[in-house]
């Protein structure tokens, strides 16, 4: 059994030293997954749309669909920025707050794919009304990356907590 510090794929090197790229490229993905267009939305074959989920979001609050608003925002936008953010300051390793920013860490990963499924649902939905055609754009690309490079990074962090206690 490897520590982990020993060993990534085969190859001597500290994983603490891929925190951080990890963090980077999670923060990076993330701004592109909100900005780019996740979906090419086709009604009827006549009339195309390739809104980003800022804009889906802004779309729902102009539409008057308050509730699903807030629950998109906090769930694709809120959540996944917060996760980062504690993520590195965890990295960071701020000493004063180690304990409760790994215990945060901890809370807010069990939240860290149900922004990509809540992204998931509105494709699925979109496909199956019978009135539209979706198809994925790079924006969902990004924002599926940046979710699961911060999940890998915030793994590293708490399993090098751990190993640390």
């Amino acid at each position: 059994m490897h520590t982990p510090d020993q060993l990534w794929f085969g190859i001597s090197m500290p994983v603490r030293f891929f925190i951080p790229i990890f963090l980077f490229i999670a923060t990076f993905t993330l701004a592109l997954g909100l900005t780019m267009p996740l979906m090419n939305i086709s009604k009827l074959y006549f009339f195309d749309e390739n809104p980003s989920l800022l804009g889906i979001i802004g779309s729902l609050w102009a539409g008057g669909d308050w509730l699903l608003t807030v629950i998109v925002t906090l769930f694709s936008v809120i959540l996944p920025i917060t996760k980062l953010a504690v993520a590195h300051l965890a990295a960071a390793q701020v000493p004063a707050a180690a304990q409760v920013l790994h215990r945060w860490i901890g809370i807010l990963s069990k939240w860290s794919m149900l922004d990509v499924l809540l992204v998931a649902l509105v494709i699925f939905g979109a496909k199956t009304s019978g009135l539209a055609t979706a198809i994925a754009q790079p924006g969902l690309w990004f924002f599926t990356a940046s979710a699961i490079l911060s999940a890998v990074a915030t793994h590293f962090i708490v399993r090098e907590e751990k190993s640390a206690t």
